[in-house]
């Protein structure tokens, strides 16, 4: 088996039926990361020795003819704000390196072990989750499989270019304004946003309660459901996490898709007047019409207001993770230790400019989010999945502040965020797919959805996988490179 290349379904198959042991693909992926975590910076924790103690007790109930779990002995890593136990959460920070270890898993990391999968360790990531990029301070920057120079995007960046390298086969990461979409689309994975609420966030260093989701990335359509459907049900642990009965997609991902309506995010003329069609590179645009057209979409719709929703999103993101983390940012004298020195330049000002938001302009972005949602609410009566970019622009240049979009210089970082940010800003249930582009470099799809419709989403990925469409290779050409 070329496990370089495989799914987490294929690998686990292999382990069930026998023909390679859960130990035998733990080794092989922890020589992987040992011989290639260099180029491409993703773990910042190996958890080596607890993952063969996992794989050998795998292979043990094998043996015993027991059923080990649907991801039998899959390798799997999580974003560094991910509770392990016995080891410290540093969710991207250098403050958070003196804390105690944890003492027991994440809900997610839990379950996943308990249908089988195997943690190998953590990975990088923006500090506090703040960021589009993975340009980290203190553990470096994680470079894109596509081209080294490149970033891999963030907040989750070493999930998903852990993912796109071969390194493992699933990831979990987290997304509050497209820090699961943004770095999927960049390294060329698929990156799954659920519903808000929808699965557990205990154990999860949160930045923004009120958008914080968790998520998975994976190289195929089949490999997501599966983890969404794992992850699924309801945690006492997490007051969020909804009580609704979980619903199983990976049963449904080969059903028809010609009864679900979906729609392009323009206006039914072509006129580029919709916020979802400005602003981006005209491939990114070409991506969108790509997928269009192979599933025949003549169809169009405006979420209003989205330039709004943005910056209401930025208004309550940068309330929130400056509150969370308004102790640390204070100059205090001892007893009581702050360590505002600490913290990642870029992170530190932009909490420093949320602790100054009245809370008055807090307030109205609520409202205005209330509002919002409602509006949307009334889209989806006439439609059942939207299409839009992910990003405007493909992977920049680890390092580069601006870019040039319709003629105007603007900053690199907020705007990777650009068609994202309004569709977490309600909680919507959101994929994005990757698109090869022959020379160039991957660029994203959206495909969102109506709250809990999470199944008619992956039903629509799962057509245009089979088409060819979509689809999400390991990048094997960075392994001839020269070490960064």
């Amino acid at each position: 088996m070329n496990f370089d290349s495989a799914d987490a379904i294929t690998i686990s198959t292999a382990v069930r039926e026998g023909k390679v042991s859960a130990v035998e693909v733990t080794k092989a992926a922890l020589a992987r990361i040992a011989t290639r975590n260099h180029l491409f910076n993703c773990f910042t924790t190996i958890t080596a020795e607890t993952a063969l103690t996992d794989a050998a007790l795998i292979d043990r109930e094998i043996a015993q003819g027991n059923h080990p779990g649907v991801l039998a002995g899959v390798p799997f890593a999580v974003k560094n704000l991910f509770d392990i136990a016995g080891f410290t959460t540093l969710a991207g920070s250098k403050i958070n390196a003196v804390n105690p270890e944890a003492s027991q898993d994440a809900t997610a990391i839990a379950k996943l072990k308990q249908a089988g999968a195997v943690l190998l360790g953590a990975l990088n990531m923006d500090e506090y989750a703040y960021g589009f990029v993975t340009e980290n301070s203190h553990y470096g920057a994680t470079h894109n499989p596509h081209d080294l120079q490149r970033v891999a995007g963030g907040s989750s960046g070493g999930s998903a270019a852990a993912v796109a390298a071969g390194l493992v086969p699933l990831t979990l990461g987290s997304d509050t304004n497209g820090s699961i979409r943004v770095p999927a689309a960049l390294c060329g994975v698929f990156g799954f946003k659920p519903t808000y609420g929808r699965l557990s966030r205990a154990g999860v260093a949160l930045f923004s309660s009120s958008f914080d989701h968790i998520g998975p990335f994976a190289r195929s359509v089949q490999d997501i459901a599966t983890v969404f459907d794992v992850l699924q049900g309801k945690d006492d642990r997490d007051p969020i996490c909804t009580k609704r009965p979980p619903e199983l997609c990976l049963p449904q991902l080969k059903q028809d898709i010609s009864d679900i309506r979906i729609a392009l995010t323009k206006s039914a003329e072509g006129i580029a007047a919709d916020y979802f069609t400005k602003g981006a590179e005209p491939a990114a645009l070409a991506a969108v019409q790509k997928v269009a057209d192979a599933i025949e979409v003549n169809e169009y719709v405006i979420i209003p207001e989205a330039h709004r929703a943005r910056a209401a999103a930025f208004v309550i993101t940068a309330s929130e993770g400056a509150n969370l983390h308004l102790d640390k940012l204070r100059r205090q004298s001892p007893p009581k230790v702050s360590h505002p020195e600490d913290f990642d330049f870029a992170t530190r000002d932009r909490f420093l400019a949320g602790a100054l938001i009245p809370s008055s302009w807090y307030l109205q972005a609520q409202r205005f989010r209330r509002w919002y949602r409602d509006r949307v609410r009334e889209v989806f009566q006439n439609v059942d999945v939207i299409l839009a970019p992910t990003t405007p622009i493909s992977a920049p240049l680890i390092g580069q502040q601006t870019m040039i979009l319709d003629g105007e210089e603007i900053l690199v970082r907020p705007h990777l965020g650009l068609f994202t940010q309004p569709l977490s800003f309600i909680g919507l249930p959101v994929l994005s797919v990757p698109i090869q582009c022959q020379n160039a470099l991957p660029l994203g799809v959206q495909l969102i959805a109506a709250p809990y419709n999470e199944a008619l989403i992956l039903r629509v990925a799962a057509a245009l996988e089979a088409k060819g469409v979509v689809s999400a290779p390991v990048i094997l050409n960075a392994l001839n490179s020269e070490a960064v």
